[in-house]
This record gives structure tokens, C-alpha cells and sequence, in this order.
């Protein structure tokens, strides 16, 4: 069983609890308070477990030159890139405003902490976990410090390399080891063919003792639940009240009804998922009474013959014989009545048959 923990208050993730699911509302709310508590709604009443924002406090995020850069993009809202950002960003009142509402529907709430004070304002903000996103995976003193905080981890890890995964794992589990990280590809929206799923797997062998999880970026549903058959036990995906609103990330973003439909189906495969142990279930008994097979004489066998396997074939039969696994069990054994040709083989007709223990 991988490492568990618990994530959010009452809330464990790893081990066999149900997937942790993330909606990433980001800054997907156009700067519009109004928008986003709609947004908290909408992934509340899909089923999510998390509304996620990003938090950023500029002047710590980009130096002076970045902030000031023409930013003439369809996308803008504003004339330079800092403009754009501030239109974005809510204040630390406004934080605490959401916080709030998402405390009185019952959803977890949190953000990624896209810079050092960023981080700093969640940790007093008092969020349940840190969210680190891709950019500042390879930051190390970030991690590091944010490590230190005390709180649990999501790590994300688009763009980056398994070494620098080896390194911020080797920084974080003796500090705080209760972490995730999570298979991503930083590409909006991504293509399946840049998934690259396996990175799960290769994950789960390299951190046994740390859950793992998947961020998509893809468009569609169905590579997301497939990360969680291949065992992932956080999700995260972008969502959106409308995918042609301006900004990047709305293309490669879940509207409500497929984010509702994730949810579901997220539900449905972990339940399909069920148990390692292979054997005869008892909702299988119809179909075996009407169609399992059993060994049957192929010609008439006198008492007293000694059974060659030429004597024997299968076939749906009544009364119910011997299974068909067993028919190299019965050549060599000795019949004790007459066996008409096309008669079930039973353990009756057969001399000294010890029948095998069945589960």
C-alpha cells in the first residue's frame, strides 16, 4: 500500500482512499470576484474536492523589467504584462473573502503559491496544503522553504527532469513528509502524444514511499482517468465557466458538466478498480449455471475402465460434471459405473476420487 496522509482535515489521500480531486479555477475568473465564488459553486456542485487558485505577489514573482514589457496579446488585460497580471490578482481581503465562501458550501480551498511572500500570505491564510507548481518545481530554495512550513505538498512537474524530481525529493521527504508529486506536462492545451503516462509508473517505482498523482493540461476526460487506473491519487485539471473567455488556459480548461462527468467517471474506475485476488465471484454464479462447461463421456466408458483422455470431451451439460480443469486429473482413474456416451463425468462414477479443494 503506497504512503498515505492526510491532506486537507479529515481528508487522507494514498493508500486505497478515493482520489483527491483538485479543480484548478487558477485565474480562470477573468479578475472578477463575483466569477470566481461562481467558479468555487460550480466545482462544489461537480464534486470536486478543491477549488484551487494561484496567488502571486508580483513585484516578488518578476523583476521590474518583466512587470514593465508591452504585453499586446489577445489575451491582455492591460498594456504591459504587469497591468495584465494585477487585473488578475486578488488582494489578500479579497483571499480571504473566497476562503470564506468555500468554507461555508464545504469545499477545500487553496492556492499555489507562485512566489516566496506568496507562500507566506497562504501559510497565515492558514490553506491546507501547499500547491507547487511547475515553474517553481526546479526552485529548490523555494521548495525548501515552503518544505519547512509544515504543511502538506503537491508537487508538480512539468518541465522538469527525473533528476530534478530525484532532488526535490531528497529535499523534502527528512523535512516534510507528507507530499505528492505529480506527473504534468506544461503545454496548453497538451497533446496525448506528450502525456507520456508512464512517467506514473516510472514514478511510483522511483518514490514507493510517497503518493503520486497526474496534473492535465490535455483537453477530454478520458487520459485523465486513466492516470487514476495507472494509480494516481491526486488529480489536478483547469476548469472554466466558458473555454472561449480570454486567457490561455481556458482551451485546455474542463467546463462544468465535462468536469461533473470526471468526477463520475474518476467514481466509477475506482470502484472497477476492486480487489488483486482473482477467483469465482458470486455475481458470476448465473452465468456459470448457464454456461460453464463440464467433461462429458465421448463414448460409452464401462465400468471398470481405466480413462483415456480420447474418451473424454467438453460441453455445457446437466447434471454438472467434473470443470473442464480437471479432465487431466481424471486420465488414469478407473470408472465404477457404466458412463453412457454424452453423460456428464461426476465424481459418483469415478473409483477413489479425491476431490480437489475449491475456492
Amino acid at each position: 500500500m503506497s504512503l498515505q496522509f492526510e491532506l486537507c482535515p479529515g481528508r487522507m489521500v494514498g493508500g486505497d482512499h478515493p482520489c483527491f480531486i483538485i479543480a484548478e479555477i487558477g485565474q480562470n475568473h477573468q479578475g472578477d470576484l463575483e466569477i470566481a465564488k461562481k467558479m468555487i459553486r460550480m466545482v462544489k456542485d461537480c464534486g470536486a474536492d478543491c477549488a484551487k487558485f494561484q496567488k502571486s505577489e508580483l513585484e516578488h514573482k518578476f523583476n521590474k523589467k518583466a512587470l514593465e514589457r508591452p504585453y499586446t496579446s489577445p489575451n491582455s488585460w492591460g498594456k504591459t504584462y504587469g497591468e495584465h497580471k494585477r487585473h488578475l490578482e486578488f488582494s489578500h481581503d479579497q483571499y480571504r473573502e473566497l476562503q470564506k465562501y468555500a468554507q461555508e458550501i464545504g469545499i477545500y480551498f487553496t492556492a499555489s503559491g507562485m512566489d516566496e511572500m506568496a507562500v507566506e500570505f497562504l501559510d497565515e491564510l492558514g490553506v491546507p496544503f501547499f500547491k507547487v507548481g511547475s515553474g517553481d518545481t526546479n526552485n529548490l530554495i523555494y521548495i525548501k522553504k515552503t518544505a519547512q512550513k509544515g504543511r502538506p505538498m503537491i508537487i508538480s512537474s512539468g518541465m522538469q527532469s527525473m533528476e530534478t524530481m530525484r532532488r526535490v525529493y531528497e529535499i523534502v521527504k527528512p523535512i516534510n513528509p507528507n507530499f505528492c508529486i505529480l506527473q504534468c506536462t506544461s503545454a496548453y492545451p497538451l497533446l496525448p502524444e506528450d502525456v507520456n503516462l508512464r512517467v506514473i509508473e516510472a514514478y511510483k517505482s522511483a518514490f514507493p514511499d510517497i503518493p503520486i498523482g497526474y496534473s492535465g493540461h490535455e483537453t477530454g476526460i478520458a487520459i485523465t482517468v486513466a492516470a487514476v487506473a495507472l494509480g494516481a491519487k491526486v488529480v489536478e485539471r483547469h476548469v472554466t465557466l466558458d473555454k472561449t473567455w480570454k486567457g490561455t488556459d481556458h482551451p485546455a480548461s474542463l467546463e462544468p458538466k465535462e468536469l461533473a462527468e470526471l468526477v463520475t467517471s474518476i467514481r466509477l474506475v475506482e470502484k472497477a478498480m476492486g480487489s488483486p485476488e482473482k477467483r469465482l465471484l458470486p455475481c458470476e454464479m448465473s452465468c456459470l449455471n448457464k454456461l460453464g462447461k463440464s467433461v462429458v463421456a465421448k463414448t460409452k466408458i464401462p465400468a471398470g475402465t481405466v480413462i483415456t483422455l480420447n474418451m473424454l470431451t467438453v460441453k455445457v451439460a446437466e447434471p454438472r460434471g467434473f470443470p473442464p480443469e480437471e479432465i487431466f486429473d481424471l486420465e488414469g482413474k478407473t470408472v465404477k459405473t457404466d458412463i453412457e456416451e454424452d453423460e456428464s463425468v461426476t465424481e459418483e462414477a469415478i473409483e477413489n476420487y479425491n476431490t480437489r479443494t475449491k475456492c
